[in-house]
This record gives C-alpha cells, structure tokens and sequence, in this order.
C-alpha cells in the first residue's frame, strides 16, 4: 500500500535529492536548511491548489492532462518560481530582465527590496484571482453542501443576484483599497486587484466557449476543453504561488535558494496532484474539494490583509491546513456513517 503511493512521489524525491545537493554547494547546511523551510513552506499554502487542479484534471482530456503534468511542472517550477521574480523586479525597477537576474545574483538585498516594492499590487491581483475561484465555487446553486447553513446562503444570494461571485469580490477589493489604503498604494491596488477579476473571467468565458464548441462538434465528449482548462489552472497556479514567493524573501534573500527551495515544494504540490487523480481521492473524501475552496477563499483574505497589516505565513498556512483536515476527518466520518447504513 505504502509503495503504491510512494511511486507517485518518485519524481519529487528526486528532486528534492539534487536541490540539497545543489544547495550544499552554494551555502553548506545553512542553505540545506533553508530550502527544507521553504519546501514546507510552499506545501502548507498550496496543498489546496493541488486538490483544486486535480477538481480540473479528472474531467480534463487525456493528452492535455499529460501536457499539464509535464509542461505545467516546469512552467511552474522555472517560469514562476524563478523568471516571474525577476520579470516583476525587471518592471518595478526598470532593469532589462538582465539586469534583473544580474541584481539578483550580485546585490540579493536590493533585489528583494525591488521584488517587495511591488507587493500590494501582486497580492491584489493574486487575492482578486483567487477570490474569484473560491466565490465562484459557493454562489454556485448546484453545488452539494459541506457546511449547509453557510454554503445553502450563497446558493440562494446566487439564485437570486446575477453575478453574485463578481459582485461580492469588486466589493471586498473596493473596500479594501478605498477605505484601508491610502495614496499611490491605494490605487495600485485597484487596479492590480480589477485586472485580477478581469483575468479571471476571461479565462471562465474562454472556457465555457471552448467547451461549448467541442461539445457542438462531438455531442458524446464530456472532456473539458484542454486548452482553456491548462490556461486556467496554470494562472491558477500562479495566483497561488504569489504568497510563498513573497513570504519567502522573508526567509533569505537568495534567488537560487528560494527558486530550489519553492521548486521543491512545488513538486510535491504536483505528485499530490497526481495521487488525487488516479487515485480518485476526490471521489472517496467527498468534502475534500470544499474544504480546498474554503482555504482558497482564507488565502485570498489574507492576501488582502497582507497590504496592509502584517501576517505570518505559518499562520497562513495552518488556516489553509486546517479547513482541508476538518473536511479529510469530516469525509472519513461521512463514509464511515454511509457504509454503517448500508450494512
């Protein structure tokens, strides 16, 4: 049973094997050290994101499921783990990504001041984004319900409210940015925090347009559209790694150790991914999903608050953590009462 799973998680161990190694080399135990935190670190705030790709795996089409658990681990392990820092200092700065990458690796302290300048408007856009996947979730009126007095209000307010999810976010990101921010900060907000919304429901629209036209083409494919599913979840995947980039300049300000330390946990956020798919997980943990968009809808806040008050990752992570245990040992309960009804 334990080999069966473990051999989902080859790849990671892997890596992780040649990270410490190659760490070793730049910074001796210290550097080891720090990407083990960062590793963790990037698990407990996106061990939501793999139950939520592997929601949008299951019903995705073979090939472009293989291109998103191929191509996607290295668009998120190099592209956003390693060329979005610098192509977001390169911006704030004013630098040719060049001289971004040449900031990082000569003068670390600057690079991480030019990276956190820019702070409020990459956690509106990625608070906004994720927003919109967790609202989009609940003010959903087919949904089945983990917490019912909860969830069956935002059911009802989208029976009753058109674009009940797009309402409720523009409101939070107006409140926030008009009301606890002040000045250049204020607006930078806004409109990281509009485009965020914006993004997202291109991608819903494209979506639903893809795959309303393979469904017009050939009535018996129930396959989600491949491209705007792969589209979706890798700027999903993006919003999600925002936090643990920016947390972790708290951690050191070293490029190469943060890039080994988060491409690490993000592999393992992959072989999750994985393991939830063709294992089925999902199928068997039913309240699993909701409690993934729960802490979609906790990381999205603090991300929120993160522009203006102070809030650790860890307990980021453990808010995260948390509603997924509570809906793992409510599933569990759930199966256990189902299978005692039927015997």
């Amino acid at each position: 049973m334990m080999s069966d799973l473990l051999k989902y998680f080859k790849g990671s161990f892997l890596v992780t094997v040649a990270g410490i190694v190659a760490a070793f080399f730049i910074g001796g135990w210290e550097a080891v050290f720090l990407i083990s935190v960062l590793a963790v670190l990037e698990i407990s705030l996106s061990f939501d994101n793999a139950v939520v790709n592997a929601t949008g795996l299951k019903d995705m089409d073979e090939v472009w499921r293989r291109r998103f658990l191929t191509w996607g681990i290295l668009i998120a392990v190099f592209g956003m783990r390693i060329v979005f820092p610098v192509l977001i200092v390169s911006i704030v700065s004013g630098l040719s990504p060049w001289g971004a990458l040449a900031l990082a690796v000569n003068q670390p302290d600057a690079y991480a001041a030019a990276m956190t300048s820019a702070h409020v408007s990459i956690m509106a856009f990625g608070g906004a984004f994720l927003m919109m996947v967790g609202f989009s979730f609940f003010f959903d009126e087919e949904k089945e319900h983990w917490m019912p007095s909860i969830e069956g209000s935002f059911s009802h307010l989208a029976s009753k409210i058109p674009f009940a999810a797009h309402i409720a976010t523009v409101t939070l990101t107006l409140a926030i940015g008009l009301f606890a921010l002040s000045g250049e900060e204020s607006s930078s907000f806004l409109i990281s925090g509009l485009a965020g919304i914006a993004v997202f429901t291109a991608i819903e629209k494209l979506t639903e347009y893809m795959e309303n036209y393979e469904q017009a083409r050939a009535a018996n494919n129930t396959a989600k559209s491949g491209a705007a599913m792969f589209l979706y979840l890798e700027v999903l995947d993006a919003s999600f790694s925002f936090d643990g980039v920016i947390g972790a300049f708290a951690i050191t300000t070293d490029i190469f150790i943060i890039a080994i330390g988060l491409g690490i946990g993000a592999m393992f956020v992959r072989s999750l991914t994985i393991l939830f798919v063709y294992k089925e997980t999902l199928d068997e943990y039913v309240y699993l999903e909701h409690g993934a968009f729960y802490a979609i809808v906790a990381l999205a806040v603090m991300m929120y608050l993160k522009t203006f008050i102070h809030v650790p990752e860890v307990i980021t992570g453990l808010v995260g953590a948390g509603f997924i245990a509570a809906a793992f040992i409510h599933s569990i309960m759930h199966k256990k009462g189902k299978a005692a009804s039927h015997s």
